[in-house]
């Protein structure tokens, strides 16, 4: 991975607020996935064992024959993988065009954040800022 995903990485909503060595832990454990277009990345219904984000690419979020989003490059998906244990995907997600995300497991983040738990505090507050955003479509 090179040292321009450093730079990448501090610019998401995810890892705002990282600092240098947390930003390096983190691309230690990411793995760089690529996907070509119109390959299933997440499939609804399997198990959740890690996260995705999107570096290069775009994809859509889908359940069925309804599209529930559209991403682009800093966006993340499967954060539930993150949270909770043995949870199966909630929808597909395929990629548009040729795509590349980096991929952190559950187990892997889990150990970053022994390592740096107020990274784990900066996380929560993304992924809970995207709940209330979640809930507040749902709702409208």
């Amino acid at each position: 991975m090179t040292a321009s995903l450093d730079e990448y990485l501090k610019k998401t909503a995810l890892f705002t607020g990282f600092d240098d060595r947390q930003i390096a832990d983190v691309l230690s454990i990411a793995k760089e996935r690529r996907f070509a277009a119109g390959g299933t990345i997440i499939r609804q219904g399997e198990s959740a064992l890690g996260f995705y984000l999107l570096v290069e690419g775009r994809t859509e979020v889908r359940s069925g024959d309804d599209v529930l989003a559209r991403l682009g490059p800093g966006d993340y998906f499967g954060e539930m993988a993150l949270l909770l244990t043995d949870t199966p995907r909630t929808a597909d997600v395929v990629a548009l065009e040729d795509t590349t995300c980096l991929v952190i497991t559950q187990w892997d983040l889990r150990a970053l954040l022994v390592a740096h738990p107020e990274a784990g505090l900066a996380m929560m507050g993304e992924l809970a800022r995207r709940l209330a955003d979640t809930d507040r479509t749902l709702r409208d």
